[in-house]
């Protein structure tokens, strides 16, 4: 049997398993272990595995992956996220779909120093359903709402998906971060945009909240925004002006937000050990990915199935563009079923040289992907996002959350189709970095 057969059983037998609801890591170390060693030998297979796993855990610039996982977490023991709302609530909170418009708005801001989707699904349902709620908003709309938004935490930076790509390819993960800063606002855009034309067509669904003074939105912005922004422009400042690496941005967005925690005295003791406790679990599982696709991945390699997809995607008699429909479209039925972060190790060894051989910008393509994989969060029947949603809301049915995702997947597949269009509006800032 030659070794493109090998892999492509293999890749079988990994979906299988997958579909079994088997866990992902030790479904891709099984199988690449496995794989490897019916190519070479079982000792050359213990032999890169064990090394794959040892460099993972010590590689110095994986240390950023805890880093903005903790960044993240001080900000929800601190209360940042709740001042967020508060600032976007006031400023929106009048419009039609207000709420909802203040819920988008505070995912997006919380992205700034959040680099979880599902940290900011559990994070901003906490906060925002409260209060859409108590102004009898559509349960389906609300829920859906946070959901969705959360979206914005991986697409804004710092983004853990972001940096599991740039380590998986090689790519810079200072460019893929400022590649995502534009289409991220744009997402918010539509976002906001098809929630508002919900609430006009239909105000029942989202009622306005409560006015608020010129004087009162600007103390909110300026109580409830600046740290967010001091925080942002620390990290996203340093790495535009090539101050410091991602790795070091991680330390500094970790200690500008433990400061400004400090400052405000906001964390407690107890709540400090908490953010170190659920940093080191969030860390260490999405380390462990990295190692299992790494050893998968070197399985990949020797088999050949990567450089031969290439090959054959590049001769296909059909345009670039409708090479990466397909790509696209294999990775929104997969995010159906897999987790977004096993889906992006699992499957750019093999489509990362495909989209390199078909002349896409693989900065672009990292954001494309992110965005596509995004909205396997929000699809039946894994949806990530809209079980944590519905874990805190425990009085919305999961089918109903899932009912008032779909004009947000419409927004996903618009922002898709733009970046295809004008691919400037991603590469835009990673261009003004040498």
């Amino acid at each position: 049997m030659s070794p493109m057969h090998v892999g492509l059983i293999a890749i079988v037998i990994v979906f299988i398993l997958l579909f079994a609801r088997m866990p992902v890591a030790y479904v891709m170390i099984v199988v690449g272990i496995t794989g490897y060693a019916i190519q070479t030998s079982p000792t050359a297979a213990l032999s890169v595995a064990s090394s794959s796993i040892y460099n993972t855990f010590a590689s110095y610039s994986l240390i950023v992956v805890p880093l903005f996982v903790w960044m993240g977490y001080i900000a929800y023991y601190a209360g940042i996220s709740r001042r967020i709302y508060d600032a976007t609530y006031k400023v929106v909170g009048a419009l039609p779909a207000g709420l909802a418009l203040a819920t988008i708005g505070a995912c997006t801001a919380f992205g700034a120093i959040c680099g979880s989707t599902t940290a900011t699904a559990a994070t901003m349902s906490a906060v925002a359903l409260p209060e859409m709620k108590r102004y009898n908003y559509n349960r389906s709309l609300a829920t859906s709402t946070v959901a969705a938004s959360a979206i914005l935490g991986v697409m804004i930076p710092p983004s853990v998906i972001f940096i599991i790509y740039g380590i998986a390819t090689g790519e810079s993960i200072a460019k893929l971060f400022l590649a995502g800063i534009f289409p991220g606002l744009l997402l918010m855009g539509l976002f906001m945009l098809i929630t508002y034309a919900r609430a006009r067509h239909n105000p029942v669904l989202a009622p306005a909240g409560p006015s608020v003074i010129l004087k009162e939105k600007m103390l909110a912005v300026l109580y409830g925004g600046i740290e967010v922004i001091i925080i942002f422009l620390a990290v996203m400042g340093g790495l535009f002006a090539g101050y410091f690496t991602p790795t070091e941005a991680g330390a500094i967005g970790a200690g500008c937000t433990l400061l400004v925690a400090l400052v405000r005295r906001q964390l407690n003791w107890h709540s400090f050990v908490n953010s170190l406790n659920d940093s080191v679990r969030i860390a260490a599982m999405i380390m462990f990915l990295v190692a299992a696709a790494t050893i998968f991945g070197r399985f990949l390699a020797i088999t050949g199935i990567p450089s031969a997809m290439a090959s054959w995607a590049v001769a296909l008699p059909i345009p670039p563009v409708a090479v990466l429909a397909v790509v696209l479209f294999i990775y929104l039925i997969l995010g159906c079923f897999i987790d977004a972060l096993a889906l992006v190790l699992l499957t750019v060894p093999i489509f990362y040289p495909v989209a390199v051989r078909l002349g896409f910008d693989p900065i672009w393509f990292g954001v494309i992907i992110v965005l596509v994989v995004g909205m396997g969060v929000i699809t039946p029947p894994v949806g990530a996002n809209v079980y944590v949603v519905a874990g805190v809301e425990r009085e919305t049915p999961v089918m109903t959350i899932f009912r008032g995702t779909w004009p947000f997947l419409a927004a996903i597949i618009i922002c898709i189709a733009l970046l295809i269009l004008f691919p400037q509006i991603a590469l835009f800032l990673p261009g003004l970095v040498r």
